[in-house]
């Protein structure tokens, strides 16, 4: 039971955070950069804390479930991404389609990998 709090207040945490941020950037481009800076952040994030609990193993389990699974988790959105990617082809914007679906991928993958680097500096 304790594991799942842990989950539900870092999941609730996540969200709030990535609604304020979604809320304000998405509004002002054409590319819904609250939604990718929100991923690509969490991916940076997500990929320090797998390297610090798992490589450096300074997290405990717990603090993983509540960062980890709970925060990043509910920070990132896949379901936004896709339902913004769903806007872009019923529009028949193809460009702004292929540019945040490579963006998004190429940058949040670059992002984990960043972050599990940077994760043995500390």
């Amino acid at each position: 039971m304790k594991q799942l709090l842990l989950v539900f207040m870092g999941g609730g945490a996540g969200s709030a955070l990535r609604f304020l941020i979604s809320r304000s950037l998405n509004q002002a481009t054409v590319l819904p950069l609250g939604t990718l800076m929100v991923n690509v952040v969490g991916s940076l994030l997500i990929g320090f804390l797998l390297g610090m609990g798992y490589r450096q193993q300074v997290l405990s389990t717990n603090a993983m479930l509540l960062l980890a699974t709970g925060f990043c988790g509910g920070f990132t959105t896949f379901s936004a991404f896709s339902y913004e990617n769903q806007v872009f082809l019923k529009a028949g914007d193809f460009l702004s389609l292929g540019i945040y679906i490579v963006s998004s991928l190429i940058l949040g993958v670059a992002a984990v990998f960043g972050g599990i680097y940077f994760s043995r500096f500390f």
